[in-house]
């Protein structure tokens, strides 16, 4: 593609190096990301914004939410590197999105590649075909279709990538995938996300990599259960359960005194820790467990806001009581230790779009330092789950504080074969916990989930 004036490669190289300065990016996927030009995808903001850091949101339904996006440019790199495009490799692409994505699979599969982006709207495809034409990757193949059963008719693939949270593995994903082939797919792990990088291995998925990631859900049934949320629309609160259950009227019982748990670890944590991976032990250990989100009337709850004024914790729900995550700062921490920035930009979603956090607690804290935390209870029953919640950080960081990319995941086709579970794994019903502990098994409609700390 010919270089102009306006075709904002500054502004590229600087959007390179800002997500470089936070996590190392693979060399060719820094390049295609110096040599795409995002803000050719995305007319309807300004060019220079479209290099910053964040997703936008391209189509919304007839209510207004947010159905497609072009996602955050850290996420979308973080997912490149897991998915490793050579040159010559086949690429298929579920989610066209913009077509952005797709540009930059095909300048990493290169001429002797191809690359299939697959979208279920009719009017997104078009757009996603017209865009790519326009930025030099008209040889590009976009189909309107569903995701879900892939594109046959290109297979086999080198490579698949799913670009919108999944909550299952489609067969026709595997069915698609070559010999050495290798999946990467935002999915569901009871109500968070994780960005997993899946091979074949003895008729069975192997993970091979795992971020923690947010997106939009596929929409369908393979976007799995809708996630219950209660309103508490005055107070601008929400409480989200990942699966439907009753709780009573948990947001009510905020308005009375908490009961305190410290959690009684031996040294602070940072925001990014509580924030993402003691989200995801939480998600996998505690099926109680819940999102409470708002403004300021959280803000008084947990101790903390967010940048924008919204903010989120985590913590456990159950007849009428509720115990959340709250953090207070160190006062002899006012420096970051570099652990914080691990997080930076993890726990950051805009209306669900995009992201690389787990959409968890305490999210927006001030300061990415230190802080102590400690578990609030509230109803009938609120100090006995706090006392659960903080029995659950204490136990995550018996474990060895493992991060939400140490865990290991295993898929098991349901009913060919798949049912022998590994290394004395239970079957059908949660392990136990811990780095060196069971496997905690999710069952789905196509898959066995078998999953653990390393």
């Amino acid at each position: 593609m010919d270089e102009s004036p306006n075709d904002h490669t500054q502004a590229r190289d600087e959007m390179v190096a800002a997500l470089t300065a936070r996590r190392p990016l693979g060399d060719r996927v820094a390049a295609a990301m110096r040599a795409v030009p995002r803000h050719l995808f995305l007319p309807e903001i300004e060019p220079q914004a479209a290099y910053l850091d964040q997703p936008v949101v391209i189509k919304r339904d007839a209510g207004g939410r947010p159905i497609s996006s072009s996602s955050q440019p850290a996420i979308m790199a973080v997912m490149l590197d897991q998915l490793d495009v050579r040159p010559g490799h086949r690429v298929l692409e579920i989610e066209a999105g913009t077509g952005y994505n797709a540009a930059l699979l095909a300048h990493l599969a290169g001429p002797g590649g191809h690359v299939v982006t697959v979208d279920l709207d009719a009017d997104l495809a078009e757009r996603a075909g017209r865009r790519l034409a326009e930025a030099g990757h008209g040889d590009v193949e976009v189909v309107c279709a569903d995701g879900v059963e892939g594109h046959a008719a290109g297979a086999p693939y080198d490579r698949i990538i799913v670009t919108a949270g999944a909550w299952d593995l489609a067969p026709a994903w595997a069915a698609q995938l070559g010999p050495g082939g290798r999946l990467v797919v935002p999915l569901d792990l009871r109500g968070v996300q994780a960005s997993v990088a899946l091979e074949r291995a003895d008729g069975r998925w192997v993970s091979t990599s795992v971020e923690p990631c947010g997106f939009m859900r596929m929409r369908g049934p393979s976007g799995g259960p809708e996630p219950t949320r209660v309103l508490r629309q005055e107070q601008e609160l929400m409480l989200t359960l990942p699966e439907p259950r009753e709780v009573g009227d948990a947001l009510g019982a905020l308005d009375g005194v908490a009961s305190e748990a410290d959690i009684g670890l031996a040294g602070p944590l940072s925001p990014a820790l509580l924030g993402t991976d003691v989200t995801f032990w939480l998600a996998l250990h505690e099926p109680r467990w819940c999102m409470l989100s708002g403004r300021e009337r959280l803000a008084r709850l947990v101790g903390h806001q967010g940048r924008s004024g919204y903010g989120g914790t985590v913590g456990v729900a159950d007849a009428g009581a509720v115990a959340i995550l709250a953090l207070a700062p160190e006062p002899a921490a006012e420096a970051s230790t570099g652990e914080g920035a691990a997080g930076e930009g993890s726990a950051r979603k805009a209306e669900g779009a995009s992201g690389t956090g787990a959409g968890g607690a305490p999210s927006g804290a001030s300061a990415p330092g230190l802080v102590s935390s400690v578990a609030r209870g509230f109803g009938p029953g609120g100090a006995r789950l706090a006392a659960d919640l903080a029995a659950h950080v204490r136990a995550w960081d018996a474990a060895g504080r493992p991060a939400a990319s140490a865990l290991r995941v295993e898929a098991r086709p349901i009913g060919e074969g798949g049912d022998a579970d590994p290394e004395g794994a239970p079957h059908g019903a949660s392990g136990g916990a811990g780095r060196d502990g069971g496997w905690v098994v999710l069952e789905k409609r196509h898959t066995r989930l078998l999953l653990r700390f390393t």
